[in-house]
Order: C-alpha cells, then sequence, then structure tokens
C-alpha cells in the first residue's frame, strides 16, 4: 500500500518528537553523578520500489535506475555514551569515582545485582557501605564503629584506623564489574544498570586491572552531559519538527486544491 507524504511527514514528526526526549532528559540530568548522555539513532523505513533498476525497460533495454519511495524515518535505537566524566573533589571519604571503565557493584532488592558508577556511598546502621537508596556495595565492606578513619585506595583496598591500634587495618577489597558489550546494559533508575544478554556477564576483578578503571577516593564523577552541544541538538530537533510539521501543512493544501478542482 503507498505511502503518502502525509504519512512520511507524520514519521518525521514522531521521530523528532522521540529524539527531544532523549535530549530531555541529558538535559534533565546533567547534575546527576555519573549520568551517560544518550544519543538517538535514526533509521530509514521501508522502502516502496515503483521501478526496479536493472528491470526491462523495452525488449532490448534495461532500467539504469530505479524509482524508490521512502515511507519515512523512525527512532531505531539509543546509544549511551560511555565517556568518561569530569572528577570532582568532594572531600568525602565514602565518596568514590571510576576513572575508567567499569561499574561498582551493588545487591538490589530481591538479591538482583545492579551496577553503576556514582560513587555516592554512606554507612548504614549496622556498618556496612550503602548506596543512598541502603542497596550494599558487593562484595559487602563493613566498617568498624571505632574506626577513625578510612581509606580507600586506588585498587581498592579498604583500610580504616581503628582506635586504639598503631597500624590500619584491612577491611575488604572493592571489586568493579566491567561488561563485554556495557552498551547492551539496560538503564534503570536510581542510577542502576543491569545486565543483559546483549552486555554479557559481569567480569569482576580488581580497580586498575585488564583496563578496568582505578578508584579515585573523595571524588565523584560529573554527568558527561555538555549543555551546549544539547542546545544545539535541540534547536536543530525543533527546526526538523517545524520542517515537518510545515510539510504536513503543504501537502494538505495540495490535497484540498485537488479536491476543488478535480
Amino acid at each position: 500500500m503507498p505511502s503518502s507524504a502525509l504519512q512520511v511527514a507524520r514519521t518525521g514528526l514522531e521521530a523528532q518528537d522521540q529524539r527531544m526526549r532523549v535530549i530531555a532528559n541529558n538535559l534533565a540530568n546533567v547534575g546527576t553523578t555519573a549520568f551517560k548522555r544518550d544519543r538517538a539513532n535514526f533509521a530509514t523505513l521501508a522502502y516502496q520500489d515503483a521501478r526496479v533498476a536493472g528491470a526491462d525497460s523495452s525488449t532490448e533495454t534495461t532500467y539504469a535506475t530505479g524509482l524508490n519511495l521512502g515511507t519515512g524515518v523512525a527512532i531505531q535505537s539509543t546509544t549511551r555514551m560511555e565517556t568518561q566524566g569530569s572528577l570532582e573533589t568532594t572531600g568525602n571519604n565514602l565518596d568514590l569515582a571510576l576513572d575508567g571503565d567499569g561499574y561498582f557493584q551493588v545487591q538490589l532488592p530481591g538479591g538482583q545485582l545492579g551496577y553503576t558508577r556514582a560513587g555516592n556511598f554512606t554507612r548504614s546502621s549496622e556498618g556496612q557501605l550503602v548506596t543512598s537508596q541502603g542497596y550494599a556495595l558487593q562484595p559487602s565492606i563493613t566498617v568498624p564503629d571505632n574506626a577513625t578513619s578510612i581509606t580507600i585506595s586506588t585498587d581498592g583496598t579498604v583500610s580504616a584506623q581503628i582506635a586504639g591500634q598503631s597500624d590500619p587495618t584491612q577491611l575488604g577489597q572493592i571489586t568493579v564489574a566491567s561488561f563485554t558489550n556495557p552498551g547492551g546494559l539496560q538503564a534503570s533508575s536510581d542510577n542502576f544498570m543491569l545486565e543483559t544478554a546483549a552486555s554479557g556477564p559481569a567480569q569482576i576483578g580488581v580497580p586498575g586491572e585488564n583496563g578496568r578503571g582505578q578508584i579515585r577516593q573523595g571524588m565523584l564523577e560529573a554527568s558527561n552531559v555538555n549543555i551546549v552541544e544539547e542546545l544545539v541538538d535541540m534547536i536543530e530537533t525543533q527546526r526538523a519538527y517545524e520542517i515537518n510539521s510545515k510539510m504536513i501543512s503543504a501537502v494538505d493544501q495540495m490535497l484540498q486544491n485537488a479536491n476543488q478542482t478535480l
């Protein structure tokens, strides 16, 4: 069934509306710790071949070019841009940033594991390192009540100075999860990612080894959203939406003219 220009322009409106939603989400999360901006990917819809190149144009010749009519556009996917956000010093010893690839691993309600780069951890009432939602870092790290200071090295080794002891006590090891295809992780709420068949299983290792990022204590990773870049994309999207709406208006006027004169 042939698609009219009205239908083609309508797909353009829908695609630009979805792109604007992606941009709006990027801008809304410009201040979200370790947020990674998304990019909308477009794809053409099916083509209608009114004439196929190479088909017989006569008993002795063939068409050198075809007559292919596109049926519009759609958002094919979104790509999460995994570029490193800037590291901002907070002075909080339990704020951790990853300088490089990887994710912190936490246990979500129900036992499912979640992955995040937002390292703004705190201590629970039992002394465990947890996210602001109360989800425990995995493997679990417990800080004694009588600890006077805590030190986390770049390789994730956690040590604490215990009152009455001269030497620091090692409390555990923070590990980092990496994935063969981090773009395949499913984005969830509260800065968490979930493992999928596309991402592959989590590969757990020591920070700084095998391409995993190192841990920076007392720092947080900022969002990688560039406001200027998003504004440019927003204006471009607005213009494209405006042109598609004008296209619908122009085609409608053409059809009105045809109805009145034919």
